[in-house]
């Protein structure tokens, strides 16, 4: 018996065969979807880059690349300049987040290409045309500060425990205290001129308790932003109090922001 193949028939075998083929294609052709590997960490006035320890060993332990900015403190430009330094050392788009006064760095670092995301930790977010000294004198914290005959702030080391870092222990607030470094305090009053969260995507974690940064004012500037936004119990120093969220969040972002 012979089989004949008309091409008609040679036609629809080879269709039949195509549609097979694109039907048994595996997943992984479908668009890979990324995430942000690279973590850069801010703090904030009167503390230092130690401080987010807690969160390293998190977002290490979990597979990410974190680095820290260790900001002179001496000026806005010098502390942004100080940031994109360890952005630009990055291999890759990176995560840039924000604690307190960081909050402000961010904002006017972030426009660099080589962030994908904000992240705010009881942070400024200052608009174009605010300054941090601004925005609190609208709506005001209770933290107390000293400022030095040359220009510098500190928080008042009898009062640190309470106004800083309510959360945490009073020996390791204490050792905090005498060891803040104190702040120029024209950091306070330059303003923002292109701030990030206006074009970057941006997560918020509001500190309900907090006396430094009134939490109505981080409210706002969450809601300003459109960031997606989490409250916690907790003062000043959730960054330390409540590292487990911290970096959860941040790892929320980067796993969003790179899709």
């Amino acid at each position: 018996m012979s089989i004949s193949f008309t091409p008609t028939r040679v036609a629809g075998a080879i269709a039949s065969a195509l549609l097979l083929a694109f039907a048994a294609a595996p997943a992984s052709a479908a668009p890979v979807k990324t995430q942000v590997k690279n973590i850069v960490l801010v703090h904030g006035q009167f503390a230092d880059a130690s401080g987010w320890k807690p969160v390293y060993d998190i977002l290490t332990r979990d597979g990410y690349n974190v680095n820290m900015v260790q900001e002179p403190l001496t000026s806005l430009d010098e502390d942004v300049a100080a940031t994109v330094r360890v952005l630009a050392r990055q291999p890759g788009p990176s995560i840039l987040v924000g604690h307190s006064y960081g909050g402000a760095v961010i904002t006017q670092a972030g426009t660099d290409p080589h962030v994908a995301g904000l992240v705010y930790i009881a942070a400024h977010a200052p608009d174009a045309g605010e300054s941090t000294a601004s925005n609190k004198n609208k709506i005001p914290g209770q933290i107390r500060t000293v400022t030095t005959p040359d220009g510098f702030v500190f928080v008042d080391p009898a009062h640190f425990h309470e106004d800083f870092a309510g959360d945490l222990p009073a020996d390791q607030a204490e050792f905090m205290a005498r060891s803040q470094i104190p702040a120029a305090a024209r950091v306070n009053t330059t303003l923002i001129t292109n701030p990030a969260w206006r074009v970057k995507p941006s997560w918020y974690m509001v500190a309900k308790q907090d006396r430094a940064i009134n939490p109505d004012l981080e409210r706002m500037y969450a809601a300003r932003a459109h960031s997606h936004t989490v409250e916690v119990d907790g003062a000043h120093t959730i960054y330390i109090s409540r590292a487990k969220e911290v970096a959860a969040m941040i790892e929320e972002a980067a796993q969003s922001a790179g899709n």
